[in-house]
């Protein structure tokens, strides 16, 4: 699966989210097992100090971002996408 930093970053910010679903062991081949094997990503989905660039993607992340199925992806980017209205806060726009 193909995916862009920004989709990187927010199946990262979804697994931080989920309280450390790294840790756990979910069943294999489930969505949260896929999201769990994400780790390897986590530094390349923080934003760069000022005036550094962001670092490219290690082969181990690259590896586990395309062992995520698309559905899997798409519903975490979903969730995301949803919570600050569940909270009570305004939509983020990256535009």
């Amino acid at each position: 699966m193909a995916a862009t930093t920004g989709q990187a970053a927010l199946l990262v910010l979804l697994l931080v989210t989920l309280g450390g679903a790294a840790k756990a062991q979910p069943p294999r081949g489930t969505c949260g097992a896929q999201l769990s094997q994400l780790a390897p990503c986590a530094r390349y989905s923080v934003p760069p100090m000022p005036g550094q660039a962001l670092p490219a993607p290690g082969p181990e992340c690259c590896s586990a971002l395309g062992s995520v199925s698309r559905d899997c992806a798409c519903g975490a980017i979903d969730i995301i996408n949803s919570l600050p209205a569940k909270c009570g806060l305004p939509r983020v726009s990256c535009q």
